[in-house]
């Protein structure tokens, strides 16, 4: 990349046609090689900064790097800078700060001819997005089947083939080949090892798309270390950022934004290694329903975490769960995890890519294996406090001998378990004051797996008026009662602090199917 500066006759303001070619000149070869070269260019003929910024990601590109900031804030205030020169570019703004010996005529020309190139290589790109997006969907689909080194060979050799045949003037050297040429260089080299999952939905889909593939492929060039795959597969938005175990938040950060600007519910999961890409994939699925307006994207690692769990005995705890859960392989639990987690079927069998019918044909099995009734609130809550429990890594027991008594049943936890001091604060915390009929209701509502129809007859009250108690349960409450984690905490907080029967039998009434506050 050439560093040269204007010459003294520049400077001095003697500016004309030659000039001009030979700028022109200067800014096309650099276009050729990739759009941070541009911009460089740029910079270093109005011998000042360039930046070109982009609403999303920020600054795409930067000379120098410390300009970045300056050059986000020009963008978003011009009145505040006036002394800089800004043209749209591809999407984004060009923002150039001219050396004050700098001619105006010379500034303008560069700015000019920088912004058409950018448009030009933004046309190129678009022209191959098509075609990079199939790629990048494909490569995600071999990772959810298990295909890791086919995907890492395929990037690396990207960066020695592809990247020269269809990226040579284009931004798939900058946005896959060249960030994988040093993930994945040499055999046996420091190749991607660990992945990020991001899954979104919404109305905006396809220009939520649109738009975080513009910020994340661009600026992957600073960050050599990684490589983002954005796909759509089943109407979702899947973004999969590839790394060496260390998650910067910089596509976090993206994606977040992307999510406020289009109205999209995600959630995330990672980083793990790429071999547990598809628990990633449906870890992320299971965090996104608990995601809401106020909180767009939720981590999978803060779905089923209980607030309850750090309170119990550490010892009976993990004993009694290791015992409950010891008919269960791995593959099993991460099933019922995800079940719990999502709330239902159907959305289970969406997360970890099953068909309904497999995942109740599943389900029905782990029934008879653990000897319980699944479809049972109070043994749905037990079971995923069983799941979150504390496993021998984590300061629990260690797994039982196979000489131990058999194992504990769901249907109850041990005595003591939830007796503590602590538990009981929680509990009272959690769902003390509420009134009596909104406590009834709300216990009936969660044994029901929150149906509302077949609550609100259990309760003899119309569905409307039910809805209407879940409201305000749910402000007096501060939870999100869509989240089933929620639920199953609900049901245990309820259970701990019942006086009595949540009856709906003992509902206060007054004649009909009214009822009166007490």
């Amino acid at each position: 990349m050439s560093t040269t500066g204007t010459t003294d006759r520049e400077a001095a303001g003697s500016w004309g046609a030659r000039d001009g070619r030979e700028t022109a000149g200067r800014l096309l070869r650099a276009a050729t090689r990739s759009g941070a070269h541009l911009v460089a260019e740029a910079a270093a003929l109005v011998q000042g900064w360039a930046v070109l910024a982009d609403p999303i990601a920020g600054a795409v590109y930067s000379t120098p790097a410390s300009a970045a900031a300056d050059g986000v804030h020009a963008a978003a205030a011009p009145q505040e800078h006036p002394y800089c020169v800004q043209l749209p570019a591809a999407g984004a703004v060009l923002v150039l700060a001219p050396a004050p010996t700098t001619p105006a005529e010379h500034t303008g020309h560069v700015a000019a001819t920088t912004a058409a190139l950018l448009e030009v290589r933004g046309q190129r790109a678009a022209e191959l997005r098509g075609e990079q997006m199939r790629l990048h969907t494909t490569l995600i689909r071999l990772l959810l089947a298990g295909h890791t080194s086919v995907v890492t060979e395929t990037l690396g050799r990207n960066t020695t083939t592809a990247t020269e045949t269809l990226g040579r003037d284009t931004a798939v050297a900058e946005g896959l080949g060249r960030d994988t040429a040093t993930a994945t260089e040499g055999p046996g080299g420091n190749r991607l090892t660990h992945v990020t999952v991001y899954r979104l939905t919404g109305a905006d889909i396809p220009a939520a798309h649109q738009v975080l593939w513009r910020a994340v492929r661009p600026s992957l060039d600073p960050y050599a270390g990684a490589c983002t795959l954005l796909g759509r597969l089943d109407g979702e938005l899947v973004v999969a950022e590839l790394h060496h175990g260390g998650d910067d938040g910089r596509v976090l950060r993206l994606v977040s934004r992307v999510s406020e600007r289009h109205r999209l519910l995600a959630g995330m999961a990672g980083p793990l290694p790429l071999a547990e890409m598809p628990t990633a994939h449906s870890g992320a699925a299971a965090a996104r329903h608990s995601a809401t307006p106020d909180r767009r994207i939720v981590p999978a690692d803060a779905v089923g975490t209980s607030r309850l769990a750090p309170l119990l005995p550490t010892v009976p705890y993990a004993r009694w769960a290791e015992s409950v859960l010891r008919p269960l392989a791995p593959a099993h639990r991460h099933l019922l995890l995800v079940w719990l987690r999502t709330g239902s079927k159907p959305r289970a069998a969406a997360a970890l890519g099953l068909s309904a019918g497999t995942v109740r044909a599943r389900i029905r099995e782990l029934a008879r294996l653990l000897g319980a009734d699944l479809e049972d609130a109070t043994v749905q809550a037990h079971l995923l406090l069983a799941l979150r429990a504390p496993g021998p890594d984590d300061g629990g027991n260690a797994p039982l001998p196979p000489g131990a008594p058999g194992p504990d049943r769901l249907a109850a936890l041990p005595d003591g378990l939830l007796d503590g001091e602590a538990v009981r604060s929680w509990a009272y915390g959690l769902v003390g004051g509420l009134e009596p009929h909104l406590r009834i209701a709300l216990a009936c509502w969660l044994r029901h797996h929150a149906r509302t129809a077949p609550a609100a007859a259990e309760l003899h009250v119309h569905r409307t008026t039910l809805t209407s108690w879940l409201g305000r349960c749910a402000e007096h409450l501060a939870q999100n009662l869509a989240d089933a984690t929620v639920r199953a905490e609900l049901h245990l907080a309820l259970r701990a602090t019942r006086n009595g029967p949540d009856d709906p039998a003992a509902l206060p009434r007054r004649g009909g199917r009214t009822y009166r506050r007490l």
